[in-house]
């Protein structure tokens, strides 16, 4: 991320201008960028970060021959854990538990947070497939407790269990507990949990970067009218309003 190394600069360097905005043009910018020396191999460690995070598996390994970047995980992990988030999505959550324990039992044993939200998504299912008397049953047997040792699963489990008061869910006031971001939420809670237990990363860094650099431009536009960046899709430097 050179060009955000360079805009950070680029802010440095204007404080102690006065309150006009200093105009930099095209040619100069991407002179002064190009000085901004980033080893290729520090750019490879990046966009393999956040394919091992991420759990792009083929696209790693395809990565690893062409660039000869080494992982900092097996590859073969990458496998299992996107098994487990994709039993979480899909809402099979005891195939999912049954998987982390497989890779690793201390995960759940010393996350019981992790745990409760893996049971709550277990209700949730329960609800969402009509189960009512097996969901009754479930909560107060594996959940009730938990809830009695803890005020905020308590308050988790309460506010699950209303869904089971309305017919129409798409009035309840919980009923985003029924869509399919509960899922995605629940599922990328297990996989940041299994990362950690890898010790890597729970987040891939580039996303980090590229928030840096939309806040880096943002405070050299107050100083400064340049060539930014705005779509970060194509990175395409766009001359400054003059």
């Amino acid at each position: 991320m050179s060009l955000f190394w360079f805009v950070v600069g680029q802010l440095a360097s204007t404080e102690t201008m006065s309150t006009s905005k200093k105009v930099i043009t095209r040619d100069e910018w991407e002179r002064k960028l190009n000085d901004v020396k980033i080893r290729k191999e520090d750019m490879n460690k990046l966009v393999m970060n956040f394919l091992v995070t991420e759990g792009y598996v083929e696209a790693a390994e395809k990565f690893r021959m062409e660039s000869g970047t080494e992982p900092d995980i097996d590859l073969m992990t990458i496998t299992d854990r996107m098994a487990v988030k994709k039993a979480v999505q899909s809402g099979n959550v005891e195939d999912a538990i049954e998987k982390v324990n497989d890779l690793n039992p201390e995960i759940l044993d010393t996350n019981p947070q992790l745990f409760f939200h893996l049971q709550q998504q277990r209700l949730i299912e329960l609800i969402r497939n009509g189960k009512v008397e097996e969901a009754l049953e479930f909560a107060q047997e594996e959940l009730a407790p938990r809830g009695e040792e803890n005020q905020s699963f308590l308050e988790e489990l309460e506010r699950t269990v209303a869904l089971l008061a309305f017919e129409d869910v798409s009035n309840c006031p919980v009923g985003d507990l029924l869509d399919i971001s509960q899922r995605l939420k629940t599922a990328s809670e297990v996989n940041a949990a299994i990362l950690t237990s890898q010790s890597h990363e729970k987040d891939p860094k580039l996303p980090s970067l590229l928030k840096m650099l939309i806040w880096a431009q943002n405070q050299l536009d107050e100083k400064a009218a340049y060539p930014r960046i705005n779509d970060l899709s194509t990175a395409v430097l766009e001359d400054p309003s003059i």
